[in-house]
């Protein structure tokens, strides 16, 4: 089932998307609470909703599928690492320690864009980038879940676009703290939650997700991938994820993005002559099984430098 969040004459509504349009839920019901409530309820809640009237898509704005509690984003492809090693720190091959533990970051929930929203460049930045990944959203509260656990622990998957400005992120990588600016701006989800039972078959035996996913700009593809190439399972992400301390119902965690070209910088790395994004661009990603989303880059905010750091003071005492 493939669960929505949309906008109609400036009221929010949660739905379900079939064939003929999105067919809305109880009022006052989120996906969030969908989750919360655990796969096979919202399965009823939603075949309950499929059998009411459907709202034409294009009469609606499709917001992110639902607002989590917090948004994890890892980076499990190899290649993408080896590619954004060389563009973003200078470096040449994948660090040892990559292999050691799926890495992750926290990133902004508050910054979430919808499906076909628009995407303002951030302040400062020059060197704007898409990057094209995979969602698991968590189903249930859970600590140190082992994979098994984890993997029966996921409620659904969506389309995640981690935009980021890399020249913000080259320096705040420098500091050895981040990132922070460089991703914080946008990050597309949709265009709707698909239920982890849908893609069922689609795992293969390793228990990885075999799922084309393509991105394109101004209508030229860029990148193509399976989704089957990350290092590790999202089973395995979530468990990390939950390793001696707690994921809940609703948190979002990214795949990290796929490799042969699923962003500009992984390009960059290997000597490829391609422009940043610019105010204009259309970025479309396609997952099998879970949809396409299709985003425009706008101009942004233009804001004043920041100021930069005093040097230190010598004085001990007042």
């Amino acid at each position: 089932m493939r669960f929505a969040t949309y906008e109609q004459d400036g009221t929010v509504h949660a739905g379900v998307a079939g064939e003929d349009g999105l067919h809305p839920l109880p009022d006052h019901t989120t996906v969030l609470d969908l989750v919360r409530a655990g796969l096979p309820a919202a399965l009823e809640a939603g075949a309950a909703a499929l059998r009411g009237p459907a709202v034409p898509p294009a009469a609606v704005r499709l917001r992110p599928p639902l607002e989590p509690p917090t948004v994890r984003d890892f980076v499990a492809f190899e290649e993408h690492v080896e590619g954004v090693v060389a563009s973003v720190s200078g470096g040449a091959g994948v660090p040892p320690e990559w292999y050691d533990a799926p890495t992750f970051y926290f990133t902004n929930p508050y910054a979430l864009l919808g499906a076909h929203d628009d995407v303002p460049i951030p302040p400062g930045c020059a060197l704007f980038d898409f990057e094209l990944e995979v969602a698991a959203v968590v189903g249930r509260d859970g600590a140190s879940l082992d994979p098994a656990r984890a993997r029966d622990a996921i409620f659904g998957y969506t389309i995640l676009n981690d935009w980021s400005a890399r020249d913000l992120q080259r320096r705040e990588m420098k500091v050895q703290l981040g990132p922070a600016k460089g991703k914080d701006s946008a990050t597309t989800l949709g265009p709707w939650l698909v239920t982890a039972d849908e893609l069922a078959a689609h795992h293969d035996e390793d228990g990885f997700l075999a799922l084309e996913m393509t991105v394109a700009v101004n209508g030229v593809r860029v990148g193509h991938d399976l989704l089957s190439n990350m290092g590790w399972p999202f089973a395995e992400l979530v468990a990390y994820a939950s390793r001696g301390t707690q994921v809940r119902a609703g948190d979002v965690l990214g795949s990290g993005t796929c490799g042969n070209g699923g962003c500009l910088a992984e390009l960059w790395g290997r000597g490829r002559e391609i422009p940043p994004l610019a105010p204009g661009d259309v970025v479309e990603m396609a997952v099998e099984g879970l949809g396409t989303i299709r985003n425009t880059v706008v101009a942004g905010t233009t804001l004043p430098p920041v100021a930069r750091a005093r040097p230190r003071l010598r004085h001990r005492t007042r």
